[in-house]
């Protein structure tokens, strides 16, 4: 006959222990929450920015299969799709023309702003059920108004607005009033959330808006045969190409995986703390009910039941802890997306985030990652407990005696550790998660080291305490040694908080550092101009063709410097880099260089100048783990792939995608864009610059507000803005680079 034994026994001594020493578990409570919040507060905030970018990207695409697209930033000339309707009339394609807009009746918030022929959109398109209006009469409206705009009815609503209503857009900078005709309203979640970032309206009107007359921003193609894929391809004129809608998404993927993994790393590292002090506080009560568990094993405890004992408290106080940790997390998590959404948009797409997103899979990977850390820290003590004898059990020293016999196979594994995360720190080609894990052998092994070190510290340390402090200078480091099991945990928990602390701050601070270095040498013009933008780091807008003339004649010029930038494919590697085209050097030949070929130093601007190549940053070689410097690089242009000469190699911070540099005449040659993002204005000595900057803001009211920014070191200059860039970050506010940065 079996003979069940009941546990009831045990788990009331555990009660008991629990109403005895409430704050220990607390500790152990407090340790998991605070990893896990960190976990899902970064998923949470990243997660809802990605979403709101991928949904409404997906309430664009709808239904079509692939997408024409031009090479060149100027768009797709609007006679191309009248072409392709006559050569493939079989094959559903609707024009896009799209740009990103500032509606103050909105909050001033960035919205994409799609234009659409209505009489081609049903294949791909049916959001417009129109509140007030039928289907027919808001098509009429688009088509007959120059001024009708169509926006989500729950925007409306959250916003006071109603039909009729005019709305005033702000388009790099230039005003454009328009009237709402139709609030476009759907039963679907997803794509109720997704169309709260967009405004609809006729393709005409919004080529009006943003200055896209007579252009397309791409034009959608649903195709499932390869035989119509074939044949649209053989009907495109050079200059335009072909991608499928799923490329599409990859490719913002792709994008920001880099700053996903180290939100994530960063997340993990904070639990791996919390995993420190779990297995310090469980170590601890298992030390100190040793002579409890002798007594449990003497009368008919069994191993089994002890180690259940001691694993079932961790499991039910990790629990408790990821779920706080849960919750803590949501509340994190919304009050960091916008510093999240602001980096997105300095450094990849702009995206508005109106609704931060709780998903299953946040709240599950934090329970699941939050238990099972918590059980994998109380695994070894709780093996401890059960695999030792009754008799033992009831002896302190037994313990302590382990541990020291452990100590040769602590400094061997820490040797180990080290060998091997210093071998992945520096494996030229496994990218940013080998980099992670060697980060993570180095710092698992550090403490590792934790006991073999204070324990030959503390000897080292009573000889010296007994001289300067007599007894009680020896039974200090003696104690420590004594409780070994104990002292060693902490210390190293500590240790790895510590470390990580001293290790994020240094790291920002040289960032920083050189980041401000960097701009002083690089931005040497007297005043930048550029239209109002959304990120910190990339231009969306361009400058009015008056407004630069205006500005190249302006009284008490020395020299105006004019850039514009683009994405550009690199064929090399398969991936897009930002390029900017110069027609000189805003740095007067001080902006450091890693690289410069051989003949061309000290400055190889004057190379580039001459149309003899390019200047590539060394984030687009870092990035690709080259083991030779290229001699050339081949570019994307609209006229077929082309090979540039690599002049030199610079420092770049403005893109971790990577940036390349161009004359602006081979630019014009090549990507048939002639059109101007900044102007870097180097003035006479004698010239006022407060007066002069004030004097174009001035002037050009009216026709298109300019961000206009002076060099001073006072607040309100580029350097000035440098300085308060410095003190929010220290600070945690989130704060943009100055808008030259772009230079």
């Amino acid at each position: 006959m079996t003979v069940v034994v009941s546990n009831a026994p045990l788990w009331r001594l555990a009660w008991q222990r629990l109403r005895q020493r409430p704050l220990q578990y607390l500790l152990c409570i407090l340790g998991i929450a605070l990893g896990v919040a960190m976990m899902v507060s970064i998923d949470l905030a990243n997660g809802s920015a990605q979403r709101a970018f991928s949904l409404s990207t997906d309430a664009i695409t709808g239904r079509a299969t692939h997408r024409i697209e031009a090479i060149a930033p100027t768009g797709i000339s609007e006679t191309v799709y009248s072409d392709l309707h006559r050569a493939t009339p079989a094959i559903p394609l609707a024009p896009i023309v799209e740009g990103y807009v500032l509606v103050d009746e909105l909050g001033a918030q960035p919205m994409r702003l799609v234009g659409v022929d209505v009489l081609a959109e049903s294949p791909f398109r049916n959001y417009f059920g129109a509140e007030g209006e039928t289907l027919d009469a808001a098509s009429v409206q688009l088509l007959t108004n120059p001024q009708a705009i169509v926006l989500a009815q729950d925007v409306a609503v959250q916003y006071g607005v109603a039909l009729g209503d005019r709305l005033h857009l702000d388009i790099a900078g230039q005003h454009r009033t328009v009237t709402v005709v139709a609030l476009v309203q759907t039963d679907d979640t997803l794509n109720r959330r997704a169309l709260s970032t967009l405004l609809f309206a006729d393709i005409a009107t919004a080529q009006e808006v943003l200055g896209q007359v007579g252009r397309l921003s791409y034009i959608d193609a649903i195709t499932h045969a390869p035989t119509e894929v074939d044949a649209i391809r053989a009907a495109l004129p050079s200059g335009l190409k072909l991608e499928t809608a799923e490329a599409q998404k990859n490719a913002v993927q792709q994008m920001t995986a880099a700053f996903e993994l180290n939100l994530t790393a960063l997340s993990l590292l904070a639990l791996v703390v919390g995993m420190f002090l779990i297995y310090n506080t469980v170590t601890f009560s298992v030390v100190q009910r040793r002579p409890l568990f002798g007594i449990l094993r003497c009368i008919g405890a069994t191993q089994g039941q002890l180690f259940a004992l001691i694993l079932g408290e961790a499991a039910l106080f990790s629990v408790i802890g990821s779920l706080l940790g849960v919750g803590l997390g949501i509340v994190l998590g919304r009050s960091i997306v916008g510093l999240i959404t602001q980096t997105i948009n300095d450094f990849y797409f702009v995206v508005s985030v109106q609704q931060v997103t709780l998903s299953n899979a946040t709240i599950a990977k934090g329970l699941i990652i939050g238990v099972a850390a918590a059980l994998f820290a109380s695994a070894l003590p709780a093996l401890e407990a059960m695999s030792t004898t009754p008799t033992l059990t009831l002896q302190r020293s037994t313990l302590e005696g382990k541990v020291q016999k452990l100590l040769p196979l602590l400094t061997v594994a820490w040797v180990a550790f080290s060998l091997a995360g210093v071998a992945l720190l520096r494996w030229s080609g496994g990218g940013l998660v080998a980099a992670f894990a060697g980060l993570f052998a180095v710092l698992l092994g550090a403490a590792l080291l934790v006991p073999p070190a204070i324990s030959l510290l503390m000897q080292m340390l009573a000889p010296l305490g007994y001289r300067l402090f007599g007894v009680v200078g020896r039974l200090a480091p003696r104690d420590i040694l004594r409780s070994l099991s104990r002292t060693s945990v902490a210390i190293a928990a500590l240790m790895v908080t510590v470390s990580v602390i001293v290790g994020v701050s240094v790291m920002i601070g040289s960032f920083r550092g050189t980041v401000v270095q960097w701009l002083d040498q690089t931005l040497q013009a007297d005043i930048y101009v550029s239209p109002p933008t959304t990120t910190a780091s990339r231009v969306f807008g361009k400058l009015d063709p008056q407004v630069v003339d205006a500005l190249k004649h302006w009284e008490g010029l020395r020299l105006a410097v004019s850039y514009n930038d683009a994405d550009v494919h690199v064929i090399d590697f398969d991936r897009d880099a930002k390029l900017i085209s110069a027609d000189g050097d805003v740095s007067q030949g001080k902006r450091p260089y890693a690289w410069i070929r051989p003949g061309l130093e000290p400055d190889p601007w004057k190379a580039l100048d001459a149309g003899e190549g390019v200047i590539i940053s060394e984030a687009l070689i870092r990035r690709e783990n080259l083991p030779a410097l290229p001699a050339t690089i081949t570019l994307e242009t609209p006229v077929g792939d082309r090979a540039f000469p690599v002049l030199a190699i610079f420092y770049d911070y403005s893109s971790d995608r990577g940036t390349i540099i161009v004359d602006d005449d081979v630019y014009v040659n090549f990507w048939q864009d002639d059109r101007i993002a900044t102007l870097g204005l180097f003035m006479q000595p004698d010239v006022d610059l407060d007066a002069t900057v004030e004097a174009i803001r001035s002037q050009f009211q009216g026709r298109q507000d300019l961000l206009v920014q002076w060099a001073h070191p006072e607040v309100g200059g580029v350097r000035g803005g440098l300085a308060r860039i410095e003190e929010d970050t220290k600070k945690g506010h989130p704060v943009g680079a100055p808008q030259s940065i772009r230079f």
